[in-house]
């Protein structure tokens, strides 16, 4: 490893895998934490524990701000283990002259989601520090879920399974960019931050057997799929013309020279689920958001890699994002 910290080691790719396979959890470790899951799981199983901080810049975006961002990326964390939110916890810690007003903006944002969960606020603390000391504003949430479909694992991923986008990637990434960068631009496009327990509760009334969800935050699809691949030890093949992308974050990306799969979501998730699960699942998403889309399979031609199939007939590894890519975007 570098001998010090760089921004690459947040960017949710592989320095970041880097850094927390090779300190943290290196001297945390224990059964629970090694399973590596959006969540963890505690009490035998019955409940989901997970917790997040976020220091986005800038702290109001088109479709959002930091205050939904912390809410909807704990209970979206709790929801991809199939719990639902019930339980937070509210840190902030607060720059010297930050306008009261934009603070309660921030606070109802959170109220709102919360509502959009079922979820509330418990506990929490606040610190001010001086002028300088901390960009604005940081807010840290951890929550609590009760499990209502066990079982979901990145480690259960199987030969012949479908996998499945929840909608077009890499909004939020190109978003903040753009109001980071005061791009102007011509169309509407804004974050895909959003509460997913709703279309998370939606597959499991309707009994859908989920193998493996997870919310494509921090290096994107690409970064799930990866992570997926290792931990079930197999191929997982993606058709690339397949993968939802607006026209809007494709211009982004080539300005960037990024993939739209390794940009960063807050309201997008991958599930994984049976070959036989996959049409009523797709139909139940396709609800929510339209260009929910079937973008590939479980395969065990290549273990432990994500194979990418391109419209040219070729085929790439597509590997964990590298680089500082965009930082501060939750």
């Amino acid at each position: 490893m570098n001998k010090t910290i760089t921004i690459a080691h947040g960017n949710g790719g592989a320095e970041n895998h880097e850094l927390i396979s090779k300190i943290f959890y290196r001297h945390f470790h224990n059964e629970i934490l090694e399973k590596s899951e959006d969540a963890a799981l505690i009490e035998d199983g019955r409940l989901a524990f997970t917790t997040d901080s976020f220091t986005v810049s800038p702290l109001f975006f088109p479709g959002g701000d930091i205050g939904k961002l912390a809410v909807c990326g704990t209970c979206n964390d709790l929801a991809m283990m199939g719990a639902k939110p019930r339980y937070l916890t509210c840190s902030v810690i607060i720059e010297e002259g930050f306008a009261t007003s934009e603070l309660e903006k921030i606070v109802r944002s959170m109220q709102k989601e919360l509502e959009i969960n079922g979820a509330k606020i418990v506990s929490g603390d606040t610190k001010v520090v001086p002028r300088g000391s901390v960009d604005k504003l940081f807010i840290n949430t951890t929550g609590i879920g009760e499990i209502a479909k066990p079982g979901i694992s990145a480690h259960n991923l199987q030969e012949g399974m479908a996998i499945i986008v929840s909608r077009d990637v890499g909004a939020h990434g190109a978003t903040i960019f753009a109001a980071r960068e005061g791009i102007a631009l011509e169309s509407t496009l804004e974050t895909d931050c959003t509460s997913l327990y709703p279309e998370v509760k939606a597959l499991i009334d309707a009994d859908v057997e989920i193998a493996a969800m997870r919310d494509a935050t921090r290096g994107g699809v690409a970064a799930v799929l990866n992570e997926w691949a290792s931990a079930s030890e197999v191929c997982i093949e993606i058709e690339e013309e397949k993968i939802p992308v607006q026209e809007q974050v494709r211009g982004i990306c080539e300005l960037l020279g990024f993939e739209a799969v390794s940009l960063a979501n807050e309201g997008t998730f991958v599930l994984a689920v049976a070959e036989e699960e996959a049409s009523n699942a797709l139909d139940i998403m396709k609800r929510h958001h339209e260009n929910a889309e079937i973008i590939g399979t479980v395969t065990m031609e290549h273990p432990q890699k994500v194979l990418l199939n391109s419209s040219w007939g070729t085929k790439r590894f597509l590997d964990l994002p590298s680089g500082e890519l965009l930082p501060r975007i939750c």
